[in-house]
């Protein structure tokens, strides 16, 4: 760095160097520099020359963003130097602080590739002592000064190199080394070698650098003039607003807006902690330029604030005689979620107190999760929020946006309680078994907080940011399933089951809710169109065989279309009589037949019941031997968990093959294949254990089931039957397809109890302990005593 060359002569310097490629810009010569080194091949290079004579050659590749250079990538002059310290780095790379001393040409390539080992001859500088050349000096270190001077990137300590350095030439070398140069313009300058010729070069820089500085140094200037104006600008203002004060006249709108705002939250009995925080923000508001983004964001801040419901709700006198009216006007049947509600009413009216409730109503779609929301809001006369998380993969979602985002607002509960205007209303969560997940969060972990009576008295949205109490809201989600709610979000909430219809009752929903009101809907009149009991009970049977009421809703809204159309056309004759025959010319041809459901008229075939998130199902599992090699075929889109059941079934039927009399080669000859339709559908679980293991059996010894029963029930290894779920569901499924008998697991008894009578009503339960129970019962030439009748209430 001060010019003074390290070796004695330019003999000592070697003619063989390994190079380091420079992907940034070139490295003059009297540099004293660090230089980081991250990869293996760089420190191994580092290490061979320390362990020769410690020079390294420095090569600017042709282009900055190379990997692994050859010679053919670097140009062909640059700089040797040597290597004065090496300190290693804890990630195993190294940093090297070089002395760069003179300026090299790449005679011959001795090795090609990475590391690049090149035969070189050394430059020296011509030109050098001429008086153009100390004019050069003179005129260098003056303009260089006066840029110094007005840049603060310029420290003290290169002021001073530059004065120090006593060779022309690396003056120049130096001076182009700190400029803003591009590296192309940096490499063309270590290229020369006449002294007159950079200097005169590297001016120019110095020249244009100069230029861009004034050019700089105006725009500063017309920027401080225009901070200069807006500061006269504002004391102007602010003088006004003090004449308009005296006279007692509105300053601004920024004024009457910090008024309100001051009034309304004056009129909120804050606790101290919020208040303070609240105050903060208005005082920052009222010292805010209202043309300022800020300002506004504070302004929306500060009204979410004040039109929330901060004020506690006072225990209201409960008449529960007209919340059970309401209750039963709106839906039929429910009597579970009817008397949750109930329930939940007296205890309201013991304690005089608003706290809420959180219960889950879990159920197949169109049985009416939603409209059970409206009609609890409308029994505890109290406002009604719904919203859909269906889908949702943003926590902010929930628990709002933080106020440093451009177009931050509060969550969907903060965002519910300022639309609704109540502390205590009903929010209903629909769908919360969709939620999603993401890089953006978890909004189902968000909803922890939510739906936890002991943390969200203190509930904390990111927008506020101040502690909210939503303890009073009554919270309701609803969900299809179970199997996909986390379970610490699911132990927050009361479960209520919502099991499908059977006919009798879409029967009467159907008549009371579901007709007048699509009637009303489509401009028709009540008296204009009747329906028979017969033509209700078709459309369930023929055209919307499903657990719930919306198909149903469908096929009598597309009925009452054509018959408004009609009427528009030509001249109908009111009312129109609806009956089972014209069902067709309304609504097409019938989508379930009697003759749809599967026959069980050979072995191997049998009905079980399942669950799925539309409800109960039936299904038919059929089973064939082909002769050939030993083996045991799956196939309907079985799951893992009912792979390894029909495995077991299988096991299980092996080994009592001969209590049987199924010959031992039945197996050791044939290929079993079992199958479940609807292959397309995906199915899982343990409950069609005993379906499958008498479906093999029924195959084994040859004999068909002829009796109409359908069963359920997940079977041991070793023969016992075990617990299932969704009994209900997989009754109001068999008796929806006229199955009269039922084979059930002996544990589920209990659940029997649970069921309607309306449901049980007519079909004979077999509860069941072990599989040879099953078979006795399949099997029995005479009827086998132990039926479970159900008991009337």
């Amino acid at each position: 760095m001060n010019g003074k060359e390290i070796l004695p002569s330019d003999q000592i310097l070697p003619h063989k160097l390994l190079i380091i490629p420079l992907y940034g810009k070139p490295i003059f010569p009297g540099i004293f520099t660090p230089v980081m080194l991250g990869s293996d091949a760089d420190v191994s290079l580092v290490e061979r020359s320390l362990s020769s004579d410690g020079f390294l050659g420095l090569l600017l590749t042709k282009k900055d963003d190379m990997e692994n250079p050859q010679a053919s990538d670097l140009f062909s002059i640059g700089t040797v130097a040597k290597i004065v310290k090496k300190i290693n780095l804890p990630d195993g790379g190294v940093n090297i602080f070089i002395s760069t001393l003179k300026r090299f040409k790449v005679k011959k390539v001795l090795h090609n590739d990475y590391p690049v080992t090149v035969a070189v001859d050394y430059l020296d500088d011509t030109n050098h002592k001429s008086t153009d050349v100390k004019a050069y000096t003179r005129s260098l270190l003056s303009e260089m000064k006066q840029i110094s001077e007005n840049n603060p990137l310029f420290s003290e300590e290169m002021r001073l190199n530059m004065v120090n350095i006593d060779h022309p030439g690396k003056i120049a070398d130096f001076i182009t080394s700190i400029l803003n140069i591009d590296r192309y313009e940096q490499q063309h300058v270590l290229e020369m070698t006449d002294v007159r010729k950079r200097m005169e070069h590297v001016l120019v820089f110095i020249k244009k650098e100069q230029e861009l500085l004034r050019i700089q140094k105006k725009i500063q200037n017309q920027i401080n003039d225009k901070i200069t104006k807006s500061q006269r600008e504002y004391f102007l203002k602010e003088e006004l607003k003090a004449i308009k004060h005296e006279l007692g006249m509105d300053v601004d709108a920024k004024s009457s807006e910090y008024r309100r705002i001051k009034a309304k939250i004056e009129e909120i009995g804050f606790s101290a902690d919020v208040k303070e925080q609240i105050d903060n923000e208005v005082e920052k508001l009222g010292l805010m330029d209202p043309n300022s983004s800020e300002f506004v964001v504070t302004r929306n801040y500060l009204d979410t604030i004040v039109s929330l419901p901060w004020t506690a709700v006072p225990a209201a006198d409960i008449d529960l005689k007209k919340a059970h009216a309401i209750l039963e006007a709106d839906h039929y049947g429910l009597e579970e979620v009817k008397e949750r509600i109930l329930e939940y009413l007296s205890v309201r009216k013991i304690k005089q107190d608003t706290k809420g409730s959180i219960i889950c109503l879990v159920g197949p779609p169109g049985v009416g999760k939603t409209s059970v929301g409206k009609s609890i809001a409308r029994a505890l006369d109290k406002k009604f929020f719904r919203f859909s998380v269906g889908g949702m993969r943003d926590e902010a979602e929930i628990k709002g946006h933080r106020r440093t985002y451009v177009g931050a607002m509060p969550g969907k509960i903060i965002q519910g309680l300022k639309y609704v205007k109540a502390k205590d209303p009903v929010f209903m969560i629909d769908e919360i078994d969709k939620l999603g997940a993401s890089y953006q969060g978890d909004p189902s972990s968000a909803l922890l907080e939510v739906l936890d009576p002991e943390q969200n008295i203190a509930f904390r949205d990111h927008y506020l940011d101040i502690p909210f109490d939503i303890s009073n809201v009554f919270f309701i989600t609803t969900a299809n399933t179970l199997d996909t709610i986390p379970r610490p979000l699911l132990d927050r909430m009361e479960l209520i089951r919502l099991s499908g219809y059977i006919n009798a009752e879409k029967l009467h929903i159907a008549r009371k809710y579901l007709v007048p009101k699509s009637l009303d809907r489509h401009g028709l009149k009540k008296s204009q169109v009747k329906y028979s009991q017969k033509t209700l009970l078709a459309i369930p049977e023929l055209y919307s065989r499903e657990a719930g009421m919306r198909n149903y809703e469908k096929a009598l809204d597309r009925i009452h279309r054509k018959i408004a159309r009609r009427s528009v056309i030509e001249e109908i004759k009111f009312p129109v009589e609806i009956s089972p025959e014209d069902l067709e010319t309304y609504l097409g041809q019938p989508k379930f037949r009697e003759e749809d459901t599967l026959a069980i008229d050979r072995p191997g075939m049998i009905t079980g019941l399942a669950w799925t998130e539309m409800g109960g199902a039936t299904l038919t599992i059929e089973a064939i031997a082909n002769p050939g090699k030993e083996g045991f075929k799956l196939t309907g889109q079985m799951g893992e968990v009912m792979q390894e059941s029909a495995n077991i079934a299988c096991s299980y039927i092996r080994h009592i093959g001969a209590d049987h009399k199924i010959p031992l080669e039945f197996f050791e000859k044939n290929q079993i294949h079992l199958h479940i339709p609807a292959g397309a559908t995906p199915k899982d679980g343990p409950s069609a254990g005993i379906t499958m293991a008498s479906a093999l059996l029924s195959l084994a010894t040859n004999r068909i089931i002829k009796k109409p029963i359908a069963m359920t029930g997940e079977l041991s290894l070793v023969g016992h039957v075990l617990p299932i779920g969704g009994l209900k569901e997989k009754v109001i499924a068999a008796r929806r397809h006229k199955i009269k008998e039922i084979i059930i697991p002996e544990a589920n008894n209990k659940d029997l109890e649970e069921i309607p009578e309306n449901v049980k009503s007519g079909i004979t339960f077999y509860p069941v302990k072990t599989m040879e129970q099953v078979v006795a019962i399949l099997f029995a030439k005479k009827k086998v005593a132990g039926p479970k009748k159900p008991k009337k209430r």
